[in-house]
């Protein structure tokens, strides 16, 4: 699906790129986002909006080369938290993980429009498709007795140990693509919704990725709180009564996050020389 949309977006940036915009048709905004954020990975493999919804939001700036193309930068927050108690799969409910993640999100996408649109014109409403590169900054966290500690620094699957590989990156590079619908409201004012995938290069995102390690061994090298935040499942599978060297997580699979966000967005380059009128838009 991620690839057929870029196909898509190719195309249709070729034929918007046909055509030469007047200096009426370009314009800018900055846009003040809400909604909230989810996650597909392996706390909820499947199940879009399948975890507990918080909110998020942010800061956006549109450079609009004309009434199709758009460069857009964006800052946004987000929170995600889910819980392995709350899966339909046994075998997840059993591993009893749970994680809470607090990101901070950079952006630069690219927008198109499938028809002309621009706030405070004629052009009342427009479909429009994005893709672009992110920059995330993100902090796993799990809980003990209600006291939340970060994942990353104690190495729950063996991570910095004298056996283990490095840490994960807590920075990571992401690539947001998705749809959305614009609206012309009044004078300056512009309202858009959109859905965007988070396609991420790691399986850390909610810190479960490999096999279990030795407990002794990891509270040990790491600490008391890595061990037992590493294995909370609630019947262990090892003859040993541990689940060492045995399933965690899928690394096959990269963990995806989305964002579901409503932005009202101002018109800010309205000029003496320019056709735009601002007057209010009716039928």
């Amino acid at each position: 699906m991620k690839f057929r949309l870029l196909a898509i977006l190719f195309c249709l940036f070729q034929l918007a790129s046909y055509g030469q915009a007047s200096k009426y048709d370009k314009s800018k905004e900055i846009g003040l986002l809400a909604g909230t954020a989810y996650y597909l990975g392996e706390v909820n493999p499947h199940k879009h909006f399948g975890t507990a919804l918080k909110l998020s939001g942010g800061l956006s700036f549109r450079n609009n080369f004309n009434k199709r193309w758009t460069m857009k930068a964006s800052l946004l927050y987000g929170q995600i938290e889910a819980y392995d108690a709350d899966s339909d799969d046994p075998w997840i409910r059993n591993r009893n993980l749970h994680f809470r993640n607090q990101f901070i999100e950079s952006s630069l996408q690219f927008e198109l429009n499938y028809f002309e649109y621009q706030i405070g014109s004629e052009n009342r409403i427009s479909p429009y498709l994005f893709m672009g590169l992110s920059y995330t900054s993100m902090k796993p966290q799990a809980s003990i007795n209600g006291v939340w500690f970060e994942l990353q620094p104690l190495g729950t699957e063996g991570q910095g140990t004298s056996e283990g590989e490095a840490k994960y990156n807590t920075g990571i590079v992401t690539m947001p693509l998705g749809i959305g619908l614009k609206v012309n409201i009044y004078k300056i004012f512009g309202f858009s919704m959109e859905w965007g995938i988070r396609r991420t290069f790691t399986d850390y995102f909610d810190d479960i990725s490999g096999v279990y390690v030795n407990p002794e061994f990891l509270a040990d090298q790491n600490g008391a709180p890595a061990a037992l935040l590493a294995d909370q499942s609630i019947v262990k599978a090892g003859p040993d009564g541990t689940n060492t060297g045995y399933q965690r997580g899928d690394p096959g699979r990269k963990d995806l996050y989305f964002f579901v966000l409503g932005s009202l967005n101002v018109r800010i380059d309205k000029k003496a020389t320019s056709c735009w009128n601002g007057q209010l838009l009716t039928p």
